[in-house]
């Protein structure tokens, strides 16, 4: 059996408003667009999730809800800008076989690359922008029996390739 985890970085968010706080600001129109073309793809190429776990940031409940997806989701305080180890504590609590989960850099980045057995063949993956999205497929039977560097990348992608 496998498991499969599309780990998101949350869409472009909004500077508008100086007095709100980091967790509290939303998407802007670029994020919003960035999100549902992000939404589609993921359907588009058979990357629906079984369920989705999140930071509990504004920006990231609208980077969820503007994918269109039909899954639950879990929004959690631990993924607000959570590095690697604390990523990787909330995956090994998953019961699904697919799970979106959706954070921040830097953590989402590094989280990312230490999964994989090999970063995939894009020259944005090591920054991780905004929205973008990496499929990893895991040959095993539960979350908790992943470790670093095991993860088969299977896709990649950002919203500037995406929207034309």
């Amino acid at each position: 059996m496998t498991r499969t985890l599309i780990l998101m970085r949350h869409a472009k968010s909004s500077w508008d408003d100086p007095h709100l706080a980091d967790i509290a600001r939303p998407l802007n129109r670029r994020g919003q667009a960035s999100a549902a073309a992000m939404g589609a793809w993921l359907r588009a190429r058979g990357h629906v999730p079984d369920a989705a776990v999140s930071s509990n940031s504004t920006r990231t409940a609208e980077t969820f809800e503007a994918l269109g997806l039909d899954c639950s989701v879990t929004f959690t305080k631990t993924l607000y800008h959570a590095g690697p180890d604390a990523m990787m504590t909330v995956l090994r609590g998953q019961e699904a076989a697919s799970v979106l989960m959706l954070g921040h850099n830097p953590g989402i980045a590094e989280f990312a690359d230490r999964l994989v057995t090999r970063p995939p063949a894009h020259p944005r993956f090591a920054d991780y922008p905004t929205c973008a999205t990496c499929v990893i497929r895991f040959d095993t039977d539960t979350w908790n029996d992943i470790g670093w560097h095991e993860g088969q990348p299977m896709d990649f992608a950002i919203p500037r390739e995406l929207i034309r």
